[in-house]
């Protein structure tokens, strides 16, 4: 079975003082995305460096998840540590994902300049951070994620099958 990972960073959300709409809004996108069978392995943390960092070895590493999604932590604010998480967890950086999910984000909002989305690579995970609003995760998931199976391909992880008519995947011609 192919697992994914989703992460929510939030101090409201992980006590409960509201409702966590943005992992829900990353399962149901990935969802209409993929035609695989898999399963979600969802965390709703507090926004703690070291807690994030735990949280994507343990979903990368024990639960042997080839995608970790996260939402959450990604702006300027002294508590939004995601990024750092993900760069001290990771072997590789893969700058390209931040860079085209702030392209997108500033067709919409002048303070994309503000978010800080990376992704990288842990062993044959790759972790994509993502920004907090459900509309925002929608649309930077689908600019991303036409390379995201194909990325999977080349560290080595499960084929992911996507559903067409939502979001072509890219693989190049054998």
């Amino acid at each position: 079975m192919i697992k994914i990972g989703v992460i929510t960073a939030s101090d409201r959300a992980s006590a409960g003082i509201y409702e966590d709409i943005s992992g829900v809004a990353i399962q149901e996108t990935l969802s209409d995305y993929l035609t695989s069978a898999h399963e979600i392995v969802y965390r709703c943390i507090p926004d703690v460096q070291a807690t994030i960092e735990e949280t994507m070895i343990e979903l990368c590493d024990n639960e042997g998840c080839c995608l970790v999604v996260t939402t959450g932590g990604t702006g300027p604010a002294l508590r939004d540590v995601t990024p750092e998480a993900t760069e001290k967890v990771c072997e590789k950086m893969m700058p390209g994902f931040g860079e085209l999910m702030r392209q997108v984000s500033l067709k919409y909002v002048p303070t994309a300049i503000l978010s800080r989305q990376s992704a990288g690579i842990r062993g044959k995970s790759l972790i994509i951070n993502l920004p907090g609003k459900p509309k925002s995760i929608r649309e930077c998931l689908d600019a991303v994620f036409p390379a995201v199976p194909y990325c999977i391909d080349l560290i080595e992880g499960p084929y992911l099958e996507c559903n067409e008519e939502v979001i072509k995947a890219f693989r190049p011609k054998q």
